[in-house]
């Protein structure tokens, strides 16, 4: 309130304040504005502190009894004796690059999925492939499965071979007219997500984008990946050079021209 000190809600614990003027400052702020913890406070306790506890499994049935009743489809959550249940979601497919799947092959039949065979490891051939903009895939899972399996199961559907680290899962929640996006970590369970959030997919949604990290994983691209992005790379430099020089060739012409006409004028 004093010194106008602003961090995230979830930064409060982490943050401790210079005050130039200390005196002044302690004397004007209370503890309730301010969010310097005292010195002694245990972070990583506060962090474990504030982990809300899981459900338990009379809460998970009635959560679910009001998530079926909110059903307007046959699409519903099932509650198994072990305290598990199953249910459906559903995620958009929203990449903007091609993925890599096998070359001259059927698509998989309902005999194939009961076998569990997978059709990819049928031919060492690739090609690329571009899926369908807002395509949407159902997937039946249960509360025990995690972001990783959930992608892993999409890219099997679709017979990808790319790593999954390529890829990540992201909730799309709408707010004040907004659209935000929010990446999901592997561990996390998208069927209670689905669960709290209830069936309207208009609150909450699932989305599988490209993975921006910020960092890229060499490890998940091939051999042959690799080495077009070594070609696309030294096109893009001598594209640039070439730019360079086009742009010193005209300033050197400029120049050029304007000596030339300094020296018709007198003076």
């Amino acid at each position: 309130a004093d010194c106008r000190y602003t961090c995230h809600q979830e930064c409060r614990s982490l943050i401790q304040l210079d005050c130039r003027r200390p005196g002044q400052c302690q004397s004007q702020l209370s503890p309730e504005s301010t969010f310097v913890p005292p010195c002694s406070q245990n972070v990583a306790q506060t962090l474990e502190e504030e982990k809300p506890e899981p459900p338990t499994v009379q809460e998970i049935k009635q959560k679910i009894e009001k998530y079926n009743a909110k059903v307007t489809n046959c699409l519903l959550m099932k509650l198994n004796d072990d305290g598990t249940y199953t249910g459906f979601i559903k995620v958009h497919l929203k990449l903007r690059r091609p993925v890599t799947v096998p070359a001259g092959i059927r698509p998989q039949s309902i005999y194939d999925a009961l076998k569990e065979v997978n059709l990819a490891e049928m031919t060492d051939k690739r090609t690329s492939f571009y899926l369908p903009l807002d395509a949407i895939k159902q997937l039946h899972i249960s509360s025990t499965t995690t972001v990783s399996e959930v992608i892993q199961g999409l890219l099997k559907k679709f017979m990808v071979v790319d790593n999954p680290q390529k890829f990540a899962l992201f909730k799309e929640m709408r707010k004040d007219g907004q659209v935000l996006f929010q990446k999901l970590p592997l561990t996390e369970y998208p069927l209670y997500l689905r669960l709290l959030a209830g069936p309207d997919t208009d609150v909450l949604s699932f989305v599988l984008k490209e993975n921006e990290t910020g960092e890229v994983e060499w490890d998940a691209f091939s051999i042959p990946e690799l080495q077009n992005f070594l070609m696309i790379l030294d096109k893009e430099e001598k594209d640039k050079i070439q730019q360079v020089h086009r742009k010193y060739e005209r300033f050197k012409q400029r120049l050029q021209q304007t000596l030339k006409e300094a020296r018709g004028k007198p003076g």
